[in-house]
């Protein structure tokens, strides 16, 4: 890559890290990116998705005690707050007070006894079935 043309096209464009309507009126993003015109490539989206994993299994560890958990019952957790976001997953008080505990029908009982598991459907009963029995639900 020439990476002069790397620093000018970044000059140039300038750099949004945010989506931005450009001056043709366009869904953008990054360095010029028209998120409507060519979206991202399935490359980019695992990209993405590998970084926002390791940052909400970071914000998990750091509010949630997880000691208790095998990967699958931590993994409900970390996706929970990335549906949610790690805030959403924190007002899931008596879930996270099972889970420290080890209470594991507990958690699975007071997820699904929540308006996000209305929201959700499938998704719920399937990370509550994962909680409850430690086992992936794949």
């Amino acid at each position: 890559m020439d990476f002069n043309l790397f620093n000018q096209l970044k000059r140039h464009e300038g750099e949004h890290l945010t989506v931005y309507n450009c001056p043709a009126g366009y869904a953008t993003i990054g360095v010029g990116r028209n998120l409507e015109q060519r979206g991202i490539s399935e490359a980019e989206s695992d990209y993405l998705l590998s970084n926002d994993i390791t940052e909400f299994t970071h914000a998990v560890r750091s509010n949630i005690n997880t000691t208790k958990c095998n990967p699958a019952r931590e993994a409900v957790l970390i996706n929970m707050a990335f549906n949610l976001g790690i805030t959403g997953l924190l007002n899931f008080k008596n879930t996270i007070a099972a889970v420290e505990d080890g209470d594991w029908e507990l958690a699975a009982h007071e997820m699904l006894n929540s308006r996000w598991a209305v929201q959700v459907g499938s998704r719920a009963d399937e990370l509550a079935e994962q909680m409850a029995s430690g086992e992936w639900y794949l």
